[in-house]
């Protein structure tokens, strides 16, 4: 995975070089690299807090749930430079500044949808090596796993955000998390790592997911 450490913060090789997405600084060495802020992205944070078997290639075909306005996308689609990114928002307002990203970096396919209903974009989607799910709402794990199924290749790696003030806010974290990888398990999906997001975002996991059937 092209991801690098300069001076202990998290970077990307920016594929739009002289172009800074969400104000991220930017820094020339022996080309153009985008600082990949760990409090606005829980990607950079998992991989900050250690995150080992989360493989993504240059060619990587990349189905994103909860795309929001491109922050992490942006820095995916710096990686997946040859790939591809169906890049989901279910919020309209949101989605146009995702098509604004799109036209800057042609690897991004903004698609306005509901990640809960999946067959609403399988007339768009082609089977991916990766899935990422940022979707913080109770039905989160899911919808990761109704769109794991459907759009997963048989070595899919999924890649899910678990919030878990969105899940419920009166149970503790740690049970939310417990009771979010039991419903992965009995689908047959295998848990392969966990990283806690503190002290970047309280009261997530990042959850590395493959299939197991």
């Amino acid at each position: 995975m092209d991801v690098f450490l300069k001076d202990g913060k998290v970077a990307t090789r920016n594929l739009t070089p002289g172009i800074s997405v969400y104000g991220e600084e930017l820094i020339e060495q022996d080309c153009e690299y985008r600082l990949w802020n760990p409090r606005r992205s829980k990607l950079s944070a998992a991989i900050l807090n250690g995150l080992e078997n989360l493989k993504i290639k240059n060619d990587s075909k990349v189905l994103y749930l909860g795309a929001s306005t491109g922050t992490t996308v942006s820095h995916i689609s710096d990686i997946t430079y040859n790939g591809k990114i169906y890049a989901v928002e279910f919020s309209p307002v949101t989605a146009k500044k995702l098509v604004q990203l799109s036209r800057q970096r042609p690897n991004i396919a903004p698609i306005l949808g509901d990640a809960t209903k999946p067959k609403e974009y399988l007339n768009i989607v082609e089977k991916v090596d990766l899935i990422y799910c940022d979707v913080a709402q109770p039905t989160q794990s899911e919808l990761f796993m109704k769109n794991m199924n459907l759009f997963g290749k048989d070595d899919v790696i999924g890649i899910l955000m678990i919030k878990a003030r969105s899940i419920d806010v009166i149970q503790k974290p740690k049970k939310i998390f417990k009771q979010e990888e039991k419903k992965l398990k009995e689908k047959g999906f295998k848990i392969v790592e966990k990283i806690k997001l503190e002290p970047y975002e309280k009261d997530h996991i990042s959850l590395i997911i493959e299939k197991n059937f």
